[in-house]
């Protein structure tokens, strides 16, 4: 990369301050990255030259989009009445979330130890086709019967097409909830 320095003294009428060196770019992979990447911009444009300069400018975003979420991070996965699907599966298989975006599951697996059969909960990602095990909880078969209680605290995301299950086998249930915390998007859904 060739760099040609020039230097810039702007002279305000009172100050007299120097605002910074500014730098000219003549490299054509930058130009053509510059070029690809901001398409709107024409690039760098015909007969104009990229430039960097030592001065600092402050670049202050006041759209929408930027302004993100007034409620503090540790708030924002809060539960609430109208937010919130319950969720009971016991001894079956069946599908918690089917819709897009981020999501978060609460509850617990309770299993009754068995002494004659394994026994588990499976929690399941699946793609529309094929699936993929989350976590499983589960005991061994054993002489002695007692019950197992596994919290269950998690994120996931589910693009287009995929859903969470969960699978349980005699004995077992998953009791909780789930609630959507954001978009496919990453846009944070607010608790009302």
């Amino acid at each position: 990369m060739t760099l040609v320095r020039q230097e810039q003294y702007v002279v305000e009428f009172l100050s007299g301050v120097n605002m910074g060196q500014e730098y000219f770019i003549n490299d054509q992979k930058l130009q053509n990255k510059v070029a690809e990447l901001l398409p709107s911009q024409g690039g760098a444009g015909a007969g104009f030259d990229l430039s960097a300069s030592t001065q600092i400018i402050p670049i202050v975003d006041l759209t929408e989009s930027a302004e993100g979420s007034n409620v503090r991070q540790d708030l924002q996965t809060a539960l609430s009445f109208d937010k919130i699907t319950n969720q009971v599966v016991s001894n079956t298989t069946a599908t918690i979330i089917s819709n897009t975006g981020y999501f978060t599951l609460t509850g617990f697996c309770n299993i009754q130890t068995s002494t004659s059969a394994v026994r588990f909960v499976s929690f399941i990602l699946n793609d529309g086709s094929t699936d993929k095990g989350l976590f499983t909880a589960g005991t061994q078969a054993t002489t002695d019967v007692n019950t197992l209680i596994v919290p269950i605290n998690t994120t996931i995301f589910l693009p287009a097409g995929h859903s969470c299950k969960v699978t349980s086998t005699a004995g077992t249930s998953f009791e909780g909830s789930s609630r959507q915390i954001a978009d496919i998007n990453g846009v944070l859904n607010e608790i009302s």
